[in-house]
């Protein structure tokens, strides 16, 4: 009977053990998947100090951690990008409605803004680390559509005439605009040439004459002067009567004077309807029996997404959370509350990538009998790690947005008034 062959392999252990510490050089862009923080030497001495970290609590010096440094490192820099993500996402929920508007950036695969059109003002400033200033840019923004509606705010009023034709008396306000925007004689000499592109125009204001209110109101003897002359409120006038009128009195009285001018004493009126004009009485003989042309003012609706073309608005700025210029958080920037957490979820990370190892193997035969390994319950603890870390996490952030700090603060505020109302006042003894 032939004896049996002697078995020398090359290799009688896993070329693939944790190592108990890591290596300063083996901290490289071929370890890791992103390599975003190589360049701080905080991050590396992290990483290498996470290798014996990990290998002491998975219990590397009683039994062999099927684990690489490089997968340990690979884990360090992946928990640094989620809390990152979290604490990003916290502080976006801060400051979004005061950064609405503002410049945003471009950013590079790894989420970290790179210079360009847009960013190149941002650079280095890691918004995302900023204490910013409240400017409530949601609530202006939709003030200024409502004062839009009043042709008040950044409105722009534009103003054009028309040539009023005898016996004639509709006019379409529309086409005149359209018209006049595109004629190649009048362009260098109208501020609204190419704007309007059939766009329906907002008519705000129709008149043939501006109202001489001033001579007409503030005048001898007109308006004013029933209660006293304007000149001399405050002393002795018409006589021995001594007036003191509110200034708001006077604006409303002239403002109700002016509009009896306009539909009153010109002796026209006029309807208007879908942007067409009727001018009644129709106009005869104009330049003697009737004006020679009419104004009018107009405004010009604009996309929402158009960004103005004299001065910046903020339409091509921020608008939500995907173009907040959020890069990824420094790890210089990371505190020790930060780190630690840090470390918690890296390990585990690496319990979850030890048991998608182990679990490729049910069971490793040895003579006469074969050993188990426990892939499951290690990924069952990875998964509940990382998801109580993150709850964890998310829930003392959302307790302190700036929001709650100030509820808070306003609890302490009405509490020490009460504390304090219950202190006895002191008697002075001089």
């Amino acid at each position: 009977m032939p004896a049996p062959p002697i078995l020398s392999p090359v290799q009688k252990t896993s070329p693939y053990v944790l190592p108990a510490t890591g290596t300063h050089s083996n901290v490289t862009s071929t370890a890791l998947p992103y390599g975003i923080y190589l360049g701080s030497t905080d991050f590396i001495s992290g990483a290498v100090d996470q290798v014996a970290f990990t290998y002491k609590m998975l219990g590397g010096d009683v039994l062999d951690i099927e684990l690489t440094e490089q997968n340990v490192y690979t884990s360090y820099e992946a928990a640094i990008l989620e809390y990152s993500y979290i604490v990003n996402n916290h502080q976006a929920k801060n400051v979004l409605t005061s950064f609405l508007g503002a410049t945003t950036g471009t950013f590079d695969h790894d989420g970290e803004l790179k210079s360009g059109e847009l960013s190149s003002s941002l650079a280095g400033t890691q918004a995302s680390l900023k204490y910013p200033k409240f400017t409530f840019a949601a609530s202006k923004q939709i003030s200024d559509g409502l004062a839009l509606g009043a042709a008040l705010g950044d409105t722009r009023i534009y103003s054009a005439s028309f040539a009023v034709a005898n016996n004639k008396q509709d006019y379409d306000l529309q086409q005149v605009v359209q018209n006049a925007s595109i004629s190649s004689s009048l362009s260098a000499d109208i501020s609204f040439t190419g704007s309007i592109n059939n766009k329906r125009i907002e008519i705000r204001r129709v008149y043939y004459k501006s109202p001489q209110s001033m001579w007409r109101f503030y005048g001898y003897y007109g308006g004013l002067n029933a209660v006293g002359n304007l000149s001399t409120y405050g002393q002795y006038s018409d006589e021995s009567t001594f007036e003191v009128i509110p200034a708001w009195q006077n604006k409303l009285q002239s403002m109700a004077f002016e509009t009896n001018l306009y539909t009153r004493a010109s002796h026209y009126s006029y309807e208007i309807r879908d942007n067409r004009i009727r001018i009644y009485p129709s106009p005869s003989t104009p330049g003697i029996g009737s004006p020679t042309k009419m104004w009018f003012e107009f405004t010009v609706p604009t996309d929402p997404w158009t960004e103005d073309a004299t001065r910046k608005s903020g339409v091509e700025g921020i608008n939500n959370l995907n173009t907040l210029p959020f890069a990824n958080i420094p790890y210089k920037n990371i505190n020790s509350m930060g780190k630690q957490w840090i470390r918690k979820y890296s390990l585990a990370i690496a319990k979850e990538m030890l048991a998608q190892i182990r679990g490729k193997f049910g069971s490793i035969p040895i003579p006469g009998n074969s050993v188990t390994l426990n892939a499951s319950e290690l990924a069952a603890q990875a998964k509940e790690e990382q998801g109580s870390l993150k709850d964890e996490l998310k829930v003392l952030l959302d307790e302190l947005t700036y929001q709650s700090m100030a509820e808070k603060e306003a609890v302490m505020a009405e509490s020490a008034k009460t504390t304090q109302v219950n202190i006895p006042m002191g008697i002075y003894l001089g």
